[in-house]
């Protein structure tokens, strides 16, 4: 069962949802290039706005780096993507005996990783079937029984060695901090991917608001963004992905502070070229894809961790 068939079961992950299954389009075209599905000619369109690809994806990618704006559900598709991966494949003929795969999720802090751990925790228990699988519960991990581990970890490039990871999400990633290294995020994922290279369809999932063109995020947006390759990344505007979002919210945002809004709302960093992007968007406006801005340090806010209610159900 591929991941689009799994969400639109309602005994499945289409569980967790909510609301209009319309509103969730523009990631349902994600998933399909994401995971090499067949796609519509709507799909498509889609897939070329924010990836700046023309051709048509015909595999799974091993790599994967969103970036979007603020709550454009981009946390709870990354956890539905986890629990994907980590219910639905057989990882058997890799695993020792005795050795248990791990499902890695990721933040600059604890409690942050929390967060997508209690979305995929939400999913796991929204559905029968699913919940049933479910092993053991613990504070910040999710035993299930086909020897798969759903798991809280920082971004320390020396705790994520020795284990055999099947997945790795890594949430808001541009904001990672170590008073210890420069560039910690680069060095947590240079320390990742050996840990994903035995195991077939592992996948590497980055996802994150921008913030400045330093780091691992805009290092794999500027390399692969609009080119053909092994890695993909996805960049959209808040709305785009999530329509749901009143206009007003975002136009008033743009008023206030139309760099933070950029970052915030826009998917894009501060502009450096208001040319390319406009600095009070119509409620009809369309936000560019491609262009990445330089925010400034001193404007906006500092990033916080999502909504950390406990989650049942699935929305944006």
């Amino acid at each position: 069962m591929n991941i689009v068939e799994a969400v639109s079961d309602r005994e499945l992950l289409g569980a967790a949802f909510r609301g209009d299954v319309s509103s969730w389009a523009s990631w349902l075209a994600f998933l399909r290039a994401l995971f090499g599905l067949p796609m519509s000619p709507e799909d498509l369109a889609v897939f070329t706005r924010f990836t700046g690809r023309s051709s048509v994806p015909t595999s799974a990618w091993r790599e994967a780096w969103l970036v979007v704006g603020r709550r454009g559900g981009k946390s709870r598709v990354a956890a539905m993507i986890a629990v994907y991966l980590a219910c639905f494949r057989d990882y058997s003929a890799v695993l020792a005996p005795g050795e248990r795969g791990v499902v890695m999720l990721l933040a600059a802090d604890r409690q942050q990783a929390r967060v997508l751990l209690r979305y995929t925790l939400g999913m796991l228990e929204s559905s029968e079937l699913l919940s049933s699988m479910v092993e053991e519960k613990l504070k910040e991990s999710v035993k299930l029984t086909n020897g798969i581990d759903i798991e809280v970890h920082t971004s320390s490039f020396r705790s994520v060695r020795g284990y055999s990871i099947v997945a790795a999400v890594c949430d808001e990633i541009a904001f990672w901090r170590d008073e210890t290294t420069a560039n910690p995020d680069v060095e947590v994922v240079n320390a990742i991917r050996p840990g994903l290279a035995t195991t077939p369809d592992s996948l590497l999932l980055c996802i994150s608001s921008p913030y400045a063109r330093r780091g691992a995020l805009w290092s794999a947006f500027k390399q692969h963004y609009g080119k053909d390759g092994p890695v993909l990344v996805w960049q959209a505007d808040t709305r785009s992905m999530n329509p749901t979002i009143p206009p007003s919210t975002v136009e008033e945002a743009y008023e206030r502070d139309a760099s933070a809004a950029a970052a915030e709302w826009g998917g894009s960093s501060a502009a450096t070229s208001r040319a390319s992007f406009p600095s009070r968007p119509s409620r009809r406006a369309s936000f560019p894809s491609g262009a990445w801005f330089l925010r400034s340090r001193g404007c906006g806010t500092s990033p916080s961790p999502t909504h950390r209610a406990e989650v049942r159900t699935v929305s944006h």
